[in-house]
């Protein structure tokens, strides 16, 4: 699956496994890592319908929330199904909302706080960055996030990524963005997470659940148009409503197959 996104290629890559046995973590870490993508992701239906369990896993570990592979699940089911609503319920027990509008999926995800922090400047050096306009720092999700001043810097940036993952310790990634300079989008993002992932997530939708609060307490928006300036891009809409946010973009399933190890 190809998630926030329109075409092929683009977006963020994601597995969607749908096993006919229940799985141990150990066997879903190592379907993850034979996929080798940021997430994949384990669905399985409940008694309740309409209500699917969900579980993410990186190549490194289990995730307990991500974006794109619940965007990309969804997308699968609401491809062999009349229906319009479903839920997914996460391994934290988190009941996330998804709703179908032609092409157009929404997830409704919790939203969490972030605090005032200070980056290392060895953080600072690995990721090219000589300054920075604020940090923060999530500590539901353990994601440093730093605003810089230019959107076009931030498509720029090559990080050293031995470097950045021995600069800190205790967290899971970094986030980095900055305001757009044109109309089409309100901010660009980009996340780096070698401590739990890959070097670079190529969309992240599981970062709006502190971005998009960030970024409406900033520009007094809670509909907001949000765009991740990675290689592949991608982009999404994000609406603040009180303690969840509402993430709309589109999927493609580009591959299906059976996964014979398991059958």
């Amino acid at each position: 699956m190809d998630s926030f996104t329109k075409e092929p290629f683009k977006g963020n890559p994601a597995g969607v496994c749908f096993p006919r046995q229940e799985l141990s973590a150990e066997a879903m870490l190592k379907i993850a890592q034979e996929f080798g993508l940021s997430e994949t992701a384990f669905v399985r239906e409940t008694s309740a319908a309409g209500s699917y369990a969900i579980r993410y896993f990186s190549p490194r570990q289990e995730i307990p929330l991500c974006g794109h592979a619940t965007l990309a699940a969804a997308k699968v089911l609401f491809s062999k199904t009349p229906q319009t609503e479903i839920h997914f319920l996460t391994h934290e027990q988190v009941d996330l909302a998804i709703t179908r509008h032609g092409d157009d999926i929404t997830m409704t995800f919790p939203v969490y706080d972030t605090v005032a922090a200070t980056a290392p400047p060895a953080l600072l050096v690995a990721l090219g960055l000589p300054t920075v306009v604020n940090t923060a720092f999530s500590p539901k999700n353990k994601i440093v996030l730093l605003e810089i001043a230019d959107d076009q810097q931030l498509a720029a940036l090559r990080p050293d990524f031995a470097a950045l993952l021995q600069s800190h310790t205790g967290i899971n990634g970094v986030l980095v963005t900055a305001s757009g300079s044109s109309p089409a989008y309100d901010y660009h993002y980009r996340y780096f997470w070698p401590w739990a992932g890959t070097n670079e997530d190529p969309v992240t939708g599981g970062v709006q659940t502190f971005l998009a609060k960030y970024w409406a307490t900033r520009l007094h928006k809670p509909v907001m148009q949000a765009f991740q300036s990675s290689g592949r891009t991608g982009s999404m809409q994000v609406e603040l409503q009180a303690d969840k946010v509402l993430l709309t973009s589109q999927a493609i399933i580009v591959l299906e197959g059976q996964l014979v190890a398991f059958d």
